[in-house]
């Protein structure tokens, strides 16, 4: 059900793998600084920051899974199920309308768009949140809620978690600059100790320090690291991955590199079964650059990495651009292919 990161080479890089069974049109989508959002219980933004990310479209409303805005800011919303909880409205504080279902699969219609329209940096992020409240008052009448919570990054490379449990809503300092599920973060730094002997390469004889041990592999450093689609094995592969991951200066490499730590825990299918013939799978990965304003992007059936810079639009329009994200597998036939 998803993993995310913000990789800081010399650039900043936020993206995520969105893993589900059914695919609901998402598409490629930037939108400019004069197209107006209109919110739930908050004003609405007639100008406001540009963003592009990876969304569905409804009635012109861009469905946000993933985005990042023209100043650097990124957020990506991932599922929380049987872990997140929201409130009625306060009279006292900021209401932000509460994800919604929209079938099969779960999305956020206001807490990304606002979060982008609005703020510059992680910090004053956390400062906004301070007094805030994700209400059940779904953007959509009779659309059960979407338990999600967020990792929001920017290109000082900080980043935060935002949960809403049954306590109310947390901002989390998050030191590995990942997320992926259930359960609370927390409850997911904490497990982390549980690895600390983990190391990319070979491991010294602690075990056995008079024995001559003959270690019959490479990497038997990562021997114990986990290897399953549950939340929190993906959790603690891709944390390894992202902070042992080289840091280069070269462009090219350095989104190489981010799709190849998220590939580390990818789903194929096969691999997470949820009903009959039916499996969960890393339908797309997305890669933005938070200084540069482009998205980098491939999907399970054309593992091509492709590119969409927002800069190259026009920003200042009220209307949303559109661009495909699904494709299919385009196989270079060279000369050893007949």
């Amino acid at each position: 059900m998803c993993t995310s990161i913000l990789y800081s080479p010399k650039n900043h890089y936020f993206g995520r793998n969105l893993d589900y069974e059914i695919a609901y049109g998402q598409k490629v989508v930037i939108t400019p600084k004069n197209y107006e959002f209109e919110f739930t219980d908050l004003p609405a933004e007639k100008s406001h920051y540009a963003m592009i990310g990876v969304a569905a479209v409804a009635d012109n409303t861009p469905l946000y899974c993933d985005a990042i805005n023209e100043k650097g800011l990124g957020v990506a919303g991932l599922s929380f199920a049987g872990q997140g909880k929201y409130f009625p409205n306060a009279a006292d504080k900021k209401n932000i309308a509460c994800p919604l279902a929209l079938l099969p699969l779960l999305v956020l219609i206001e807490f990304i768009s606002y979060l982008l329209a609005t703020y510059e940096t992680v910090d004053q992020v956390k400062e906004s949140l301070t007094n805030a409240n994700i209400s059940n008052v779904s953007f959509a009448k009779n659309t059960p809620a979407s338990e999600l919570h967020w990792l929001v990054g920017d290109k000082t490379g900080k980043s935060i978690v935002v949960e809403s449990d049954e306590k109310g809503l947390h901002v989390y300092n998050n030191p590995v600059n990942a997320l992926t599920n259930a359960p609370l973060f927390p409850e997911q730094l904490t497990n982390l100790a549980n690895y600390a002997s983990v190391v990319p390469g070979e491991p010294d004889n602690n075990f056995l320090p008079g024995v001559n041990l003959k270690l019959y592999s490479r990497s038997l450093g990562t021997h114990h690291l986990p290897g399953g689609m549950d939340s929190e094995s993906r959790f603690v592969k891709v944390c390894f991955a992202l902070n042992h991951a080289p840091k280069d200066s070269d462009e090219v490499e350095n989104v190489t590199n981010f799709f190849h730590i998220l590939e580390s825990v990818e789903q194929a299918k096969g691999m997470d079964q949820v009903g009959p013939n039916s499996f969960e799978y890393t339908m797309y990965t997305s890669c933005m650059n938070l200084e540069k304003g482009i998205l980098y992007f491939n999907c399970y059936d054309d593992s091509r990495i492709s590119a969409v810079d927002m800069n190259k639009e026009d920003l200042d329009s009220s209307d949303l651009v559109v661009y495909d994200l699904f494709k299919k597998q385009d196989i270079s036939n060279e000369t050893f292919l007949s």
